[in-house]
């Protein structure tokens, strides 16, 4: 009878460390291997860049496992946190460089720009003054030479073919002239005549000269002076020169039942702009950033000597301003000035 308690003793013995080796052997799983292998996929799927990975927090687990899950969840989210912010900072410094680039560029056109006028300026005005001696030599000449035709009895035939020619070879030189004038003007960046004046009264001025020339091309004229600060040191006769420039320009692209438009504005309490757009053939996209070089022209029925739009350039850039073009082939372009305010 001991021998046989014995055996059942240890045979349920056996039983019992069995159960409890199973018991463990599940518990284990449970509550520490599963957990355990669900933070190492959620580890390695954060390695793969997913970062939207979070480990579930049942209400059953074990302290010591929660508090892991609880401390990995809280540091995923603040990676999540910091991966975005340095994303952001990322796309802002990307767009920021982006910006300073093309302010950078346009400067250096700008520059590239103003130190080729600067270099053409120096090269006109010494070829002006080469030039302009023997064109007055000719054009004095000439005029001589058809005085002296008029009093003399020659063949008319011969006499009206002879002053038809030296009519000819006086308009030439006088057109060789205003090249040379042109040229002088385009290389003038002094500031002698700077005066404090308002600008309307100049614009008003020049309005009033302008009228009768656009009434008479049957275009619309229209003036809108509203910029409540316009005291400037200027040169009137150049800022009338420029002005009346642009507006011939502007007529000349415009042709019959046009429409032109100047004002004036404040953009900021430093500034006032001149505008003056026309509904008229528009300039192409790519001819926009040469209109401001000497002897570039678009007109090829004219016979300008594409000086007029660099000489206004120059005026301005001696008056400290800025010159914008924004113009839509076929639909309207604006020609703006801004010039630098006297502050009171």
């Amino acid at each position: 009878a001991l021998k046989k308690s014995t055996t059942d003793y240890t045979l349920l013995a056996a039983l019992m460390t069995f159960l409890l080796l199973v018991f463990l052997i599940l518990f284990t799983n449970k509550k520490i291997k599963n957990p355990l292998n669900a933070l190492i996929r959620a580890s390695e799927a954060v390695a793969k860049g997913d970062k939207s990975t979070r480990l579930e927090i049942k209400p059953n687990q074990l302290s010591d496992m929660r508090m892991v899950s609880y401390a990995f969840n809280g540091m995923l989210d603040n990676l999540e946190t910091a991966t975005n912010e340095l994303q952001n900072w990322s796309q802002q410094l990307e767009y920021k460089v982006q910006k300073k680039s093309e302010e950078l560029g346009q400067a250096q056109n700008e520059l590239i720009n103003i130190e080729r006028i600067a270099s053409l300026g120096k090269l006109s005005l010494s070829v002006a003054h080469e030039i302009n001696n023997p064109l007055s030599g000719i054009l004095i000449y000439t005029k001589l030479i058809s005085k002296q035709l008029t009093n003399q009895e020659l063949d008319p035939v011969k006499k009206e073919a002879m002053l038809k020619h030296l009519k000819l070879i006086e308009n030439e030189t006088k057109r060789c002239g205003d090249i040379v004038k042109g040229l002088l003007d385009f290389s003038r960046k002094d500031q002698n005549g700077f005066e404090p004046r308002h600008l309307h009264e100049i614009l008003h001025e020049t309005y009033e000269l302008m009228s009768h020339p656009m009434k008479v091309a049957n275009i619309s004229f229209l003036a809108d002076f509203s910029a409540k600060a316009d005291l400037i040191n200027c040169s009137p006769n150049q800022i009338k020169q420029i002005c009346i420039a642009i507006l011939v320009n502007a007529s000349e692209a415009v042709g019959e039942n046009g429409e032109v438009l100047i004002r004036t504005l404040n953009p900021d309490e430093n500034h006032i702009r001149i505008d003056i757009t026309d509904n008229g053939v528009g300039i192409a996209e790519e001819d926009i950033p040469h209109i401001f070089e000497p002897f570039f022209s678009t007109k090829e029925k004219e016979s300008g000597i594409g000086l007029g739009l660099a000489i206004v350039h120059g005026i301005v850039q001696s008056h400290k301003g800025r010159t914008d073009v924004k113009s839509v082939v076929g639909k309207e372009t604006t020609i703006s000035i801004t010039l630098p305010l006297i502050r009171t």
